[in-house]
């Protein structure tokens, strides 16, 4: 039964603390989690700096082995126990246990790359005024906008709040009010406008048939071990891993869907979304004889330079597509931190989402004030960089890895064929990749973030 607080709010808790309407918008909201900066930012310019189609062949069977599996292990959990990670740990296992720490792992990278992730969406929206207005001047100068965007702590405060007020705004509406009903305006919109980008690059550039061959013709000389660490990562990192979310998206599923199916719909979604944001952006990349290796900066420096010359009607679409993506994926990262206060403090949603959402934005002013710095790893850096390199490094990962090893050791063999649905070859072949295979792959990532595999050379 619900109970009230004193606003006369309900708490979303329990038998009601809220559940996908349909399969479809839990698809769309699992798939926006999973879409974000890294598919339209961070995919094209790893495969660009690694040498394109056999990077993207590496990155697709890491996807098979380490992102569906844990995908599937993080809804199962989630569905199972209908909680927060904190609580879906304990309610799985036992009360004050180590395993709960594997919760309060997931809920506190929530909230911390959630801080630093709004400054980043916040500058996409930045940019998307900045293409109305147009690029213009010589390279150098539209360059310069960036850096000079980063280093102005107002420009990057004021968008970091607008970005933060839109994700509080969605979640305080609910799962399927809020979340639900806000993905399905904005993944089919989010898709409609990556493929028209992609018609564009594909029929009124040059570049098209160029960026096909880079995407889907395997070089494999130019395939390094460092690649291939790379794509591991990125298939990790990419479908929202290691922090919560599909835990507590999973929380909300209903009971007759089958989770396997809907895990390898968001999979595949997800990996061609970035496929087709790689062929959009590449068409522009090769049309203009610039460098697909241009490294994170492509997205801000490099194709505002291309945008000066195709005119506002691409970029605008395309930095409403960047911010779109982030939108889905912020109120995920929201979501997780919320719902731990909704089930545990049992918190209304209104209370809980604004101050939480407060909370994040504050902390989030450490990373927009570029000028702030702090020693580490031997040189005075920002917090953005700060708290990305440790969420990347260590949160992510060890949350993963823990949440791998719970699903495949430590959940009952009860709960997991009954979340599952049979016990037939797919059940153990999940197990098999859960127990062996997906462990020791993220275990991987997490030795190649601390520069600890023995085979690497960190010294470069």
């Amino acid at each position: 039964m619900a109970n009230s607080t004193n606003s006369g709010s309900t708490i979303d808790t329990g038998a009601t603390r809220g559940s996908w309407g349909t399969r479809v918008g839990f698809i769309l909201a699992a798939t926006g989690s999973a879409i974000g900066l890294g598919n339209i930012w961070k995919f094209p310019y790893i495969t660009g700096v690694y040498g394109g189609g056999a990077f993207v062949l590496v990155y697709l069977v890491c996807v098979v082995i380490v992102g569906l599996p844990l995908m599937v292990a993080e809804l199962m959990i989630g569905r199972r126990s209908k909680k927060n990670p904190v609580g879906a740990f304990r309610a799985l296992h036992a009360p004050n246990t180590p395993w709960q720490a594997t919760g309060w792992l997931g809920v506190l990278s929530g909230f911390v790359i959630l801080s630093f992730y709004s400054v980043v969406a916040g500058w996409a929206m930045a940019y998307i005024f900045k293409s109305i207005a147009g690029f213009s001047g010589t390279a150098e100068q539209i360059q310069a906008e960036y850096t000079a965007l980063v280093a102005h702590p107002t420009a990057s405060i004021i968008w970091h709040t607008v970005f933060m007020v839109l994700c509080i705004g969605i979640v305080i509406g609910g799962v399927r009010y809020g979340i639900e009903r806000w993905s399905k305006i904005l993944m089919p919109t989010l898709f409609l406008i990556l493929v028209g980008l992609m018609g564009y690059g594909l029929l009124y550039t040059d570049g098209g048939a160029e960026s096909l061959n880079f995407l889907f013709k395997p070089n494999f000389h130019k395939l390094s071990a460092e690649a291939a660490l790379s794509a591991l990562g990125h298939a990790f990192f990419t479908l929202s891993l290691g922090m919560g979310a599909m835990l507590t998206y999973g929380s909300y599923m209903r009971r007759d869907e089958s989770i396997t199916r809907d895990a390898i719909a968001v999979s595949a979604l997800d990996t061609i979304i970035a496929l087709i944001a790689g062929i959009a952006i590449y068409s522009l990349v090769f049309s203009f004889n610039m460098d697909p290796a241009a490294g994170p900066g492509l997205i801000f420096q490099t194709l505002p330079v291309l945008f000066a010359e195709t005119g506002p009607w691409v970029s605008v679409p395309f930095f409403v597509l960047l911010t779109f993506a982030a939108l889905t994926s912020g109120i995920s990262l929201l979501e997780v931190v919320v719902a731990y206060f909704i089930d545990e403090r049992r918190w209304s949603r209104t209370k809980a989402t604004l101050i939480l959402g407060g909370s994040i934005w504050a902390f989030g002013l450490l990373s927009a004030i570029a000028a702030i710095t702090i020693p580490f790893r031997g040189k005075d850096q920002g917090f953005f960089d700060v708290f990305d390199f440790i969420s990347t490094n260590y949160m992510l990962p060890v949350g993963g890895l823990l949440t791998c090893l719970f699903a495949a050791w430590v959940m009952k063999r009860a709960d997991k064929i009954a979340e599952f649905g049979s016990k037939g070859i797919i059940f153990q072949g999940l197990i098999f990749f859960l127990r062996f295979v997906t462990p020791l792959a993220v275990l991987i990532v997490l030795l190649h973030g601390l520069e600890l595999l023995p085979f690497m050379d960190y010294s470069k």
